[in-house]
């Protein structure tokens, strides 16, 4: 978002300067040009909101947008601007939006990122009221997510940026002049090794373990590889708005993206998912168990990582570890086990099999032991990896929501907080709906304003 700043600046100065011509007092000028900036945010925001969510993707869904919000990415003199910009964007999506029945609704893009730094997590910090107000929109609308300036920095170089989409992040890398670069960067392809395959094909011999985990994840590596043979032969023409208009690049006409595809200034992401059906086959503990389980976890992450590294020093390409979201794969993957190893309690009875290094969502944990030992997870991650916990409806307890927030700046380097965000489509009620327990033990949702089921 600071990118917009240049633009609020101009805006103020062009309002003011409206007011002085007119002999008004100094008072008056900043008055009434804050009054008149403040009005144009807020149809800005406003604009570029429903302008996003009435375009669509190939598949009918809105485009799937980040909006970064950092203030410590200008200079001190900015933050003021910026500040203004991010206040507006978490009081509209507070407010919602309108459903074509008229009633305010979660919008799901664009994502909002809130990043948690000195002068916004403490009490007395200058903008910590951003932080309660991001508290009461997590709360209310289940963004923004939030990545800590601390953590990130320790784990990036000394560098704070946003992921692309949901939890995509790229190595730290300079440019000719020395200088830090992320806008414009991409990634080029994923590949997804499914650990309790791996597991399962083994037998919980742990040597075989090892030879099939190096067998699949060269062929997942043999994936990437003809993923990045295919790119590196098209030109700039294939995507001008990527390539020759600025989205990545300004190549000309014709010209080779091959180039942008190596020495690390793109990544290509080895995925991995099931790392707690992995951990819990071969151990017979979950990857929490700090006594027991986590340690087999850790190797497993780290072995991913030696590869990732091999392969990029022997190729000059910037293979990655990417926590996989794997969302519909998740079934896939779990349908696939079950008809090849049958149903083997809890490891392949469920129709899923757990995201990334994710403890799994049946442990029995609070939520800051929970963010604590996936942080260490996620620091051998670093390719893509994001860490959630679900709250009840938590509209009424906005101070617990806030030291959960205090606890990600300290701890992890990216975290969301998924509360409830209801709607009855019936009566329009948008509070917490009730969870019901039939006589034959089924749940069911009852809203409890109209009795709707």
């Amino acid at each position: 978002m600071s990118h917009l700043v240049p633009f609020v600046k101009s805006s103020q100065e062009y309002h003011y300067n409206r007011y002085k011509q007119r002999n008004l007092s100094e008072h008056l000028c900043e008055t009434f040009a804050h009054e008149d900036l403040m009005k144009e945010i807020k149809d800005a925001v406003q604009t570029f909101n429903y302008q996003i969510n009435s375009m669509s993707t190939t598949n009918g869904q809105a485009p799937f947008l980040s909006v970064f919000m950092y203030l410590n990415e200008v200079e001190e003199e900015d933050k003021y601007y910026l500040a203004l910009l991010i206040e507006e964007f978490l009081k509209q999506r507070i407010l919602g939006f309108k459903n074509e029945k008229g009633v305010y609704i979660t919008q799901a893009f664009p994502k909002l990122l809130y990043v948690l730094e000195e002068d916004n997590i403490d009490e007395n910090g200058k903008y910590y009221y951003l932080t309660e107000l991001a508290a009461k929109c997590t709360a209310k609308r289940m963004v923004p997510d939030y990545i800590s300036e601390k953590k990130m920095k320790e784990l990036k170089d000394g560098d704070c940026f946003p992921c692309m989409g949901c939890r995509s992040f790229l190595a730290p890398y300079k440019d000719e002049n020395g200088k830090s670069k992320y806008y414009g960067r991409f990634n080029f392809g994923v590949v997804t090794l499914n650990l309790v395959e791996i597991a399962l094909a083994s037998h919980k011999d742990i040597d075989k373990f090892w030879e099939i985990f190096e067998k699949n994840a060269e062929l997942c590596h043999r994936a990437l590889k003809i993923r990045y043979k295919r790119v590196s032969q098209i030109t700039s023409d294939a995507a001008p708005i990527l390539w020759q208009h600025g989205a990545f690049a300004r190549l000309q006409k014709g010209e080779s993206v091959k180039p942008l595809l190596e020495n690390g200034y793109a990544s290509a992401s080895l995925g991995y998912a099931g790392l707690y059906e992995c951990v819990k086959y071969m151990t017979g503990k979950s990857h929490a168990d700090e006594a027991e389980g986590t340690e087999f976890a850790m190797s497993v992450m780290r072995k991913l990582n030696e590869l990732c590294n091999k392969w990029k020093k022997e190729e000059n390409i910037g293979y990655s570890i990417y926590g996989s979201p794997i969302e519909s794969t998740t079934y896939k993957f779990a349908k696939c086990l079950k008809k090849r190893y049958g149903i083997i309690p809890e490891i392949t009875e469920y129709n899923y099999i757990t995201n990334s290094y994710h403890i799994n969502v049946r442990e029995h944990i609070n939520a800051f032991d929970k963010l604590r030992i996936e942080s260490k997870f996620q620091e051998l991650s670093l390719g893509g990896a994001i860490s959630y916990v679900e709250v009840p409806n938590m509209q009424n307890n906005i101070p617990a929501v806030l030291t959960l927030i205090k606890f990600i700046y300290e701890n992890i380097m990216y975290a969301e907080i998924n509360s409830k965000s209801d709607y009855c489509q019936k009566c329009g009620f948008d509070g917490e709906i009730q969870i019901k327990e039939q006589e034959d033990g089924t749940l069911i949702w009852e809203c409890p304003n109209c009795g709707n089921t």
